[in-house]
C-alpha cells in the first residue's frame, strides 16, 4: 500500500528566526536549527510517539513494544531524558514512549516540544498516542474507550486556553482516520475485554466540580460551569452528591463515556498543527458507582493498565506495515 508522508509545518513563524532552540524540559538541544541532520540522526525514522502519565508506565510499555516490534534488544532501556529530571523518554526503533505526568497542563508542555522535536528531526507523517487510565461513566471498569471528541469541564467539544490575557478556544476532534484504525486494526473480539468508541470529558481538576453561575459572562452560553470531575471526596466539596450525580448524568447524556484530564488538550494541540493523534484510556472505576478507585483490586488494576498496550500495539504494528 502507498501511503503519502508529509512534514511537520508549524503555525510559528518564529521558529524560522531561531538559530537554536533548547527543548528545556526533555532536555533536548537543537544546536543549529539551520542544519538540524544529529537530531534528524536520533530522532529522523519516528513514526509513533506515545504518551502516558508515569515514567514506569512508559518504561513498561517500551519493553512490550520491543517483543510486539520484534526488536532483539534485552538491555535496560534508556532514559533519553533522564538528566532533565522531568520527563521520561524510552525509544523502541520507530517508536518514542515519553512521560507526560498528570493533567493537560504537564502534558501540553512536553507535548509541545516533541511536536517541535519530531520537525527539527523531519520525522514524516508521526502519530501521537495517548495511553491511561481513566473514570468511566456507564461501562464497565476495564473498558477501553478510544476517544472520538474531547470535551472540556463546560461540556463543549472544545480546549480554553488564556494566551496573552485573552480567552482563546480551539476546537478538540481526533482525526476519524485515527480512530477507525485502531478500532480496526487493534481490537479484538477475542480480547476479552469490551474497546469503544466514544466522547471523553478532559477536566482541569480531579476532584472539584464547583458550581458557578456566570451571569456577567453571557458569552460562554452555559449556566454552571464544571472545571473538575465532580468528585464528593476532595479536601474541598461544596455540592452536593445529588449536584453530583446530575452532572454526570448530563455528561452521559451528550456520549461521554470516560473522563480524564488531558484529552480536550491533547486533541486541540495536534488538531491545531496537524499532527495525527488518538487517545486510548482504560477506565478503572464507574463514576455513576462511586468516587473511589477502589472498585478493583491492585491485581485487577495492574492488568487493566495493560489492555491499552494490546490495543496500540497492534495498531503500531499495522501502520509501519503501510
Amino acid at each position: 500500500m502507498c501511503v503519502f508522508l508529509h512534514r511537520i509545518i508549524l503555525p510559528n513563524p518564529n521558529l524560522d528566526t531561531m538559530p537554536s532552540d533548547f527543548l528545556y524540559h526533555l532536555n533536548i538541544n537543537v544546536a543549529n536549527t539551520g542544519d538540524t541532520s544529529d537530531i534528524q540522526k536520533c530522532f529522523g525514522h519516528v513514526r509513533v510517539v506515545c504518551m502516558g502519565g508515569t515514567g514506569s508506565r512508559m518504561r513498561d510499555l517500551a519493553l512490550y513494544l520491543r517483543k510486539v516490534l520484534n526488536d532483539p534488544d534485552t538491555s535496560e532501556p534508556v532514559d533519553l531524558c533522564e538528566a532533565g529530571r522531568r520527563y521520561a523518554m524510552y525509544k523502541v526503533g520507530p517508536v518514542l514512549c515519553v512521560s507526560h505526568g498528570v493533567g493537560s497542563t504537564t502534558m501540553s508542555v512536553v507535548l509541545h516540544e516533541l511536536i517541535k522535536l519530531v520537525k527539527y528531526a523531519a520525522c514524516q507523517d508521526p502519530v501521537f498516542l495517548r495511553i491511561g487510565t481513566c473514570g468511566g461513566l456507564g461501562i464497565p471498569p476495564g473498558t477501553v474507550v478510544v476517544t472520538k471528541n474531547a470535551f472540556n469541564g463546560l461540556l463543549r467539544n472544545e480546549h480554553e486556553i488564556a494566551i496573552l490575557g485573552q480567552r482563546v478556544v480551539r476546537p478538540a476532534q481526533f482525526p476519524e482516520s485515527v480512530i477507525k484504525d485502531i478500532m480496526a486494526y487493534g481490537a479484538s473480539a477475542d480480547d476479552g475485554f469490551l474497546t469503544i468508541s466514544a466522547n471523553t470529558m478532559g477536566t482541569d481538576c480531579f476532584y472539584e466540580g464547583k458550581c458557578t453561575r456566570f451571569p456577567e459572562t453571557p458569552m460562554l452560553n452555559v449556566d454552571f460551569h464544571f472545571p473538575g470531575q465532580g468528585r464528593v471526596d476532595g479536601a474541598i466539596c461544596e455540592y452536593t452528591e445529588a449536584d453530583k450525580m446530575a452532572f454526570l448524568q448530563k455528561c452521559h447524556d451528550v456520549g461521554i463515556r470516560n473522563i480524564e484530564m488531558e484529552a480536550s488538550m491533547f486533541a486541540s494541540v495536534t488538531q491545531k498543527v496537524g499532527v495525527k493523534a488518538g487517545d486510548i484510556c482504560v477506565t478503572i472505576v464507574n463514576r455513576l458507582n462511586g468516587d473511589q478507585v477502589s472498585q478493583v483490586t491492585m491485581e485487577h488494576k495492574h492488568e487493566f493498565e495493560h489492555r491499552p498496550f494490546l490495543i496500540v500495539g497492534r495498531y503500531i504494528q499495522k501502520l509501519l506495515k503501510q
